[in-house]
């Protein structure tokens, strides 16, 4: 394939933006190369400034669950355009939008819409801070939140291939605050909260990883964590930014019947456009001004556009829920496709997958943490992404990042994948 034209806005992009890029891993660091400009996309594919087609892996990173396009939401968006794209003010339609949301994610009384999922979990860590009057807060290394100062601790994903987890900028006053864990393992956070008793606001953490490639909880790590945040007074915050209204209806407190105090949403709760949004039962949520102390705010929160979007995806995921279940049926089926190949070819790797999120790691052992995604041959990786780019098929040009699987992928789109991983595999 031919990228004659994405080198040349790339050249163009870098003398006015910082890296060529308004996201880090966009700049391909982590694989070598020029970033591929996108034009247009539908469905499961991607058309970029070149002409190429591209079978799409990472779908804005979750959000288009039903393909790109999808004409119910495109049709709501320009619809509630033509009446004006933002007001700074109520309107009807967050309170619909609010209302499917809550009857849609258990232990939710109150939904409150803000602009992404960085603004949605700095907002849900200030809010648990205020509700418990304590300061500190628990993060797993690996998981990322945003790159609010709070979490850019050991932050796994952009932070961690541009080989900076802890950002300069972010103060030492902030950083002391943050508590860093190692994902699935309770022994390790039961002696962060005993070290620091009567201080820790929150346990923030990703239920199922999506940050240090696709890394599902250990069986009974949720449950243990809510177990030791009920009986030490913590709030258990699921950043549900990936995983919300795509792993199931409910998210990952449905998936895995553990509830969390306060969930974070974002990407699909917009249909693709700027969104995010945390909730919470009613006495939490109340601690929000207007009615509470903690101050949040924002003129574009809930803007017209983004919940017309969001609404008109919500709407299909709970009108139809056959589509998680096909979204289960055609990840297991890619899944077990590359693992057939990849063996066949004597390639050593791991899959991780949990619904419709699945990642590749080229390592034999299990990749359950932060630490043992960091081992994976890195190497290996850059050939493989290179290789399926020639081939039509984009995934993320990082190994610390999640595929995401979209209902519009045919199997003819799958056996395509499998097969051109069989090529690519040959060839390492």
């Amino acid at each position: 394939m031919i990228y004659k034209r994405s080198s040349q806005l790339f050249a163009e992009a870098e003398k006015v933006i910082p890296g060529g890029v308004n996201s880090p891993v966009r700049a391909f660091k982590a694989v070598g190369g020029t970033p591929i400009f996108v034009k247009s996309a539908k469905g499961a594919y991607l058309l970029d400034e070149d002409g190429n087609k591209l079978i799409d892996y990472i779908n804005s990173w979750g959000p288009m669950v039903l393909g790109h396009a999808y004409q119910p939401v495109v049709d709501a968006v320009i619809e509630k355009a033509k009446l004006g794209t933002s007001f700074g003010m109520p309107t009807e339609l967050e309170t619909e939008i609010a209302a499917l949301a809550v009857s849609m994610v258990p232990n939710i009384d109150k939904i409150r819409f803000v602009n992404s999922g960085t603004e949605a979990c700095m907002s849900a860590i200030r809010l648990a801070r205020g509700f418990t009057k304590r300061d500190k807060i628990i993060k797993f290394a690996g998981c990322y939140h945003g790159h609010s100062d709070s979490f850019l601790i050991q932050a796994g994903s952009g932070a961690v291939t541009f080989g900076s987890p802890n950002s300069p900028g972010v103060t030492e006053g902030t950083a002391k605050d943050t508590l860093l864990a190692k994902y699935n393992d309770l022994d390790n956070v039961a002696t962060l909260i005993e070290a620091n008793k009567n201080e820790i606001a929150a346990i923030i953490i990703e239920p199922v990883a999506g940050n240090m490639g696709c890394i599902p909880p250990a069986e009974g790590f949720l449950q243990g964590l809510r177990d030791l945040c009920t009986s030490n007074g913590i709030l258990l915050i699921f950043d549900e930014v990936m995983t919300g209204f795509r792993l199931a209806r409910g998210g990952v407190q449905e998936l895995f019947n553990v509830n969390a105090d306060i969930v974070t949403f974002g990407k699909v709760i917009g249909g693709g456009l700027p969104v995010g949004a945390f909730a919470a039962r009613e006495e939490i949520m109340n601690y929000l001004a207007p009615l509470g102390p903690v101050y949040q705010a924002g003129t574009l929160s809930g803007n017209p556009l983004a919940m017309a979007a969001g609404l008109a995806m919500l709407k299909a995921l709970n009108n139809e829920p056959a589509i998680f279940d096909r979204l289960e049926e055609k990840t297991a089926y890619l899944a077990a496709g590359i693992d057939r190949v990849l063996k066949a070819n004597n390639v050593i790797f791991t899959i991780n997958r949990v619904g419709s999120m699945i990642s590749v790691h080229f390592d034999e052992n299990p990749v359950v943490d932060f630490q043992t995604a960091a081992k994976g041959d890195n190497e290996t990786f850059k050939k493989f992404f290179h290789g399926l780019l020639k081939e039509g098929i984009y995934i993320a040009p990082s190994a610390y990042e999640t595929w995401f699987i979209t209902d519009a992928l045919t199997y003819e789109d799958l056996d395509y994948t499998i097969n051109a991983i069989d090529k690519v595999s040959k060839t390492f």
